[in-house]
């Protein structure tokens, strides 16, 4: 069975209209801000005509009240803050969404996608600054639904040289090649090592003075593919993996892991060179297929879903990830963030990866929670941004998130715990598997132990 159901749709083009309607019936994709903006009202409206608070959580299916007759009205105007700077900025907080920091700061949230050059689909992250406008102008129409290139990460002057706030997904070999600094003096700098630990909204010390370089673009340029070689060496990069490297050249991994006394586990780290063996070719099942099995409980998974399985593994293989201790008070904590039962959240992290943040099944299930990268689009839809998977933090909150919403609109607990396992739609059409239920028996089991 495939962990973590309710696949999201596509989430559709948000356009400004008016509209006569009292009430609207949310969809899979669907947030406040983007509700409020297709109907011409203000998001602060929407949320106090339905007793809701910016980070509330919503679900397909349910009701919202436009306003009343204010919807049929011209756009609500927002009162801005007495004698607000036009150079007012913002620094973004674990958790926000744009529609919440212009609710919290008085301002409309076209002004404020306007003045940052953002979209509806635009994704911030922890530390970055966000431009406020001056005045609560009348919004104007949303900006089209192409996402513009997030704007280049800003550096803070320090004692050392400068500082960089880690955003997800971030590792500190690619955030020194990214600042053209070697990885061995970052890590000297902020007292790290190899095996450290970094998360969203951390300040890492950059070292060199003025050679550092703030790249525009958020992630270093992928390295070419080399041609098929006889042998020789190669100088890893930022955001390679030993199968990717492996692949490029036409050897095994096998046969690139043997010649450099290495294991499928083991983390490079860019800077570093491998020796690459001579005379060989890719074996054929040398696809990604070395890591993750194609099997799982008499049932075999598509070939596309095992290899993306796969490079998800070894990306995770060349990560540092939390100890399992570790990740165990990650999910504790955003658990109670979220307002869900810490001990429930921890049975299903427990029960699905014994909180281990590299594990990837067959259905390219991914980290501690095991969400699949759809359920993962549809748990960002839930919390307002996107989710990386591959990040401990993140693949705590969609796990959560899921739990919360299955939760809301399952009619028990049983119920919940099972769509989680078996997928709701699933859950609802068939009933629960035999195997399902012992999945919620054990589930439940956990809870108790974790109390």
């Amino acid at each position: 069975m495939i962990p973590a159901a309710l696949v999201a749709t596509q989430v559709p083009r948000i356009v400004p209209m008016q509209s006569s309607a009292t009430t609207y019936v949310v969809r899979a994709g669907d947030t406040i801000s983007g509700i409020a903006v297709r109907h011409g009202l203000s998001m602060h409206a929407v949320l106090k005509a339905n007793g809701l608070k910016v980070n509330s959580i919503i679900h397909p299916g349910q009701k919202i009240k436009l306003a009343g007759s204010s919807a049929s009205e011209a756009p609500v105007k927002q009162t801005a803050p007495p004698k607000q700077q036009s150079s007012a900025t913002y620094t973004v907080k674990s958790g926000d969404t744009l529609g919440a920091i212009a609710a919290r700061h008085g301002v409309s949230l076209s002004s404020v996608l306007t003045a940052n050059g953002l979209s509806m689909t635009s994704i911030i992250h922890p530390g970055q600054k966000i431009k406020l406008s001056g005045s609560s102008a009348t919004p104007a129409p949303a900006p089209k639904a192409t996402t513009p290139k997030p704007s280049a990460p800003k550096l803070a002057a320090s004692a050392s040289g400068a500082t960089y706030v880690v955003k997800p997904g971030d590792t500190l070999g690619a955030i020194a090649a990214r600042h053209n600094v070697s990885l061995g003096s970052i890590l000297s700098a902020n007292g790290l090592s190899m095996s450290s630990i970094i998360h969203p909204g951390q300040k890492i010390k950059l070292t060199g003075g003025s050679s550092v370089a703030v790249q525009t673009s958020p992630k270093p340029a992928a390295p070419k593919p080399s041609a098929p070689t006889a042998g020789g060496s190669y100088t890893i990069k930022a955001g390679d993996t030993l199968g990717g490297i492996a692949g490029r050249h036409g050897v095994s991994l096998s046969a690139l892991l043997s010649a450099n006394k290495l294991s499928a586990t083991t983390i490079i780290y860019p800077g570093k060179k491998l020796t690459i063996p001579g005379g060989s070719k890719a074996a054929p099942e040398q696809k990604p297929a070395d890591l993750v099995p194609s099997t799982f409980l008499h049932y075999t998974y598509p070939d596309a879903v095992v290899a993306e399985a796969n490079k998800n593994k070894h990306t995770l293989n060349g990560l540092p990830v939390p100890s399992q201790a570790q990740m165990k008070a990650i999910v504790a904590d955003t658990a109670r963030k979220m307002g869900v039962d810490p001990s429930l959240a921890l049975a299903f992290s427990y029960q699905e990866s014994g909180f281990n943040q590299r594990a990837v099944s067959p259905a390219n299930a991914i980290g501690a929670m095991q969400v699949i990268p759809m359920s993962g689009e549809w748990a960002s839809d839930l919390v307002g941004r996107k989710l990386n998977l591959l990040d401990p933090y993140d693949n705590a909150t969609a796990g959560v998130a899921i739990i919360k919403a299955l939760i809301r609109t399952s009619p028990n607990l049983d119920t919940a715990i099972a769509s989680y396992y078996q997928g709701q739609y699933s859950v609802k059409t068939h009933g629960m598997f035999a195997d399902t239920k012992n999945y919620v028996a054990a589930i439940k089991a956990h809870q108790k132990n974790f109390r």
